[in-house]
């Protein structure tokens, strides 16, 4: 059975969804939107017309103002998200469009803010959006099914720095140490504690920071931080940078470790080879889960959930992030299983040959 993380964030989800479900949520927003200065007769005249149109109201409501939801501003999916959202921007072909990128505390919580409709679109670690659909994890008791799969990102690496001058040398060493886990409602977070956990280290046996990795890489780099977490892409552009600065290592996990980890979660065993940063002298393990795009099934129709698709896969090529090289037709479908797709989403794949 699949350890369940749980959490004061899923009672604040709870909390947020219970309030939402009593008319303070999404449809209430939209309903305000349509008819400031209206009546009941002009409510429901707007709704006929809404259902004249095709079903087409949430496109109509939302195109000129969409969110793409990222992560920390010092992890990799703030940056590579903002070319995204720049290409899809560029490329497509809906008047009046309009997609910004926003920073956020990543997987969990662009999960939750697409479920409050806040956002159309979320980067995420497939791990937790699986969790999202049957409740478990840091959704613990609350399910969210109104989200599709839009298309893998690239693999994300779990990655634990530390300085060189630490005297950490194992994830053992790690208890009583001040640790960066990452944002809370971040894959990081969840990834850390698993991680942690696997050599007897729970909450309270280690001074935790929760903040993005920019944050923690300026902590170690001053020697006020002895670890950080990181799902992040590889090589990481974050780390290059604090490599310069201060001498780092990374923290492999052990062959226990990851029998733990395998065990419990969806997490799979990646090697970083040597030669993926000028410092590292020989080959580190980690783990590894797939990073990925959903989209709001609410704010996000079929056709345009294709536009968005299309803009973005068939000019993948303009985004200059490493991690960009990832976003092929070949590797689409990665990290799909298990997750529904955005109707949207699935008419392109259909198109270009990936599903059948």
């Amino acid at each position: 059975m699949k350890r369940k993380f749980t959490s004061m964030f899923a009672l604040v989800l709870t909390g947020s969804l219970v309030l939402a479900a009593c008319g303070d949520g999404n449809n209430d927003d939209v309903n305000e939107n349509n008819n400031v200065g209206g009546n009941n007769n002009a409510e429901e005249n707007n709704n006929n017309d809404a259902a004249d149109e095709g079903n087409n109201e949430a496109s109509d409501v939302n195109v000129g103002n969409l969110q793409l939801g990222t992560g920390s501003t010092g992890g990799t999916y703030y940056p590579l998200g903002q070319e995204m959202a720049t290409v899809i921007n560029n490329n497509i072909e809906v008047e009046g469009f309009d997609l910004s990128s926003v920073s956020s505390g990543a997987s969990v919580d662009n999960i939750v803010s697409i479920s409050q409709g806040e956002m159309a679109l979320g980067m995420t670690v497939h791990l937790p959006a699986l969790d999202a659909l049957t409740g478990d994890g840091d959704f613990e008791g609350v399910a969210i099914d109104n989200f599709g799969f839009m298309g893998h990102i690239y693999p994300e690496v779990m990655q634990i720095v530390t300085g060189a001058d630490s005297g950490i040398e194992s994830i053992s060493d790690l208890e009583g140490a001040s640790i960066a886990i990452g944002p809370p409602g971040s894959g990081t977070q969840a990834a850390a504690k698993l991680i942690l956990e696997a050599y007897g280290i729970e909450d309270g046996d280690y001074d935790a920071f929760e903040e993005g990795f920019g944050d923690a890489a300026g902590r170690i780099q001053d020697g006020n931080l002895d670890a950080s977490f990181g799902l992040l892409g590889l090589p990481a552009g974050s780390i290059d940078e604090l490599a310069v600065s201060r001498d780092i290592n990374l923290i492999p996990v052990s062959e226990e470790g990851l029998q733990y980890v395998e065990e419990n979660s969806g997490y799979e065993a990646l090697t970083i080879p040597a030669d993926s940063y000028d410092f590292l002298e020989e080959d580190v393990q980690a783990i590894t889960a797939y990073a990925v795009l959903v989209g709001s099934t609410d704010l996000i129709d079929e056709d345009l959930g294709y536009d968005i698709m299309k803009a973005l896969y068939e000019n993948s090529g303009d985004i200059s992030h490493p991690q960009g090289e990832f976003l092929t037709e070949e590797n689409a479908m990665n990290g799909s299983d298990g997750l529904p797709l955005h109707p949207g989403a699935e008419r392109y794949f259909e198109e270009i040959g990936v599903l059948e």
